[in-house]
């Protein structure tokens, strides 16, 4: 059992490498990282999580509000020109209010993912110390108290 999700974690390991040197031998995010946004973005990773999650979940939103512009203008230009700035208001306010909750949740998805990417791990090198090269070094060392006092 512990072969075989050791075996899924290395696979998983190699996968998630893969993806990332992909996505860094890419240039156009080669030429994003140069910028001084991509260095902060790189220097301060949780803040790279809440955006990109953020930017993910704000799409549907935005292509909604754009979508509903553009018939209210079209709608306008026929001649409810009033009606439509006050639907344009309200729609721009229900737009604010989805943009702070998804902020907001994009905000706590990242403590949580964060918490379980520093949480996991760790749990993961209690649990099964003989897969990292530490567990290995400590037992080994570990072995040799005990041959050195069973000579003795």
């Amino acid at each position: 059992m512990q072969r075989i999700s050791s075996r899924l974690i290395e696979q998983f390991g190699e996968r998630w490498a893969t993806l990332l040197n992909r996505l860094r031998d890419d240039p156009k995010i080669a030429q994003l990282m140069s910028t001084r946004i991509g260095e902060y973005l790189r220097s301060h990773p949780f803040v790279a999580l809440t955006l990109l999650l953020f930017s993910a979940m704000a799409a549907l939103p935005v292509g909604v509000f754009l979508t509903f512009a553009i018939v209210t203008i079209v709608m306008s230009a026929v001649g409810f020109v009033f009606f439509e700035v006050l639907l344009l208001f309200v729609g721009g306010l229900a737009l604010l209010s989805v943009l702070g909750g998804i902020a907001f949740f994009a905000v706590l998805a990242s403590v949580v993912i964060n918490a379980f990417f520093i949480t996991i791990p760790s749990l993961l090198r209690q649990k099964y110390p003989h897969l990292t090269k530490r567990g290995v070094n400590h037992e080994k060392a570990s072995e040799g108290e005990t041959s050195g006092s069973k000579e003795m």
